[in-house]
């Protein structure tokens, strides 16, 4: 074993395929990471959680505040039935 950044790591040796792969076992199938090169011959392999492109509007932060007060109220208000004919004709007076 060998330590690095605080941490105790197994030492393996993987042969990359002729396609360029490298397995890193099952526990990681499916999995998204990152790959960072770092020197020649040399990669960082890092799991990750990526946000798709047509989602990221919900991070900005007004957004993210937006959304976080909306599911704070709806938190502190019970839920209760709704009519949609109501709703219905309330929506067609407004117009």
């Amino acid at each position: 074993m060998r330590s690095c950044y605080h941490a105790i790591m197994q030492l393996e040796v993987k042969t990359i395929g002729t396609s360029g792969q490298i397995s890193l076992g099952k526990e990681y199938a499916g999995r998204t990471v990152t790959v960072e090169q770092v020197a020649e011959g040399v990669w960082t392999i890092k799991t990750a959680q990526v946000i798709p492109d047509d989602e990221l509007w919900l991070h900005a932060p007004e957004t993210k505040a937006s959304l976080d007060r909306a599911l704070a109220w709806s938190e502190s208000h019970p839920r209760a039935a709704s009519d949609l004919v109501v709703i219905a004709k309330r929506v067609k007076r407004e117009k």
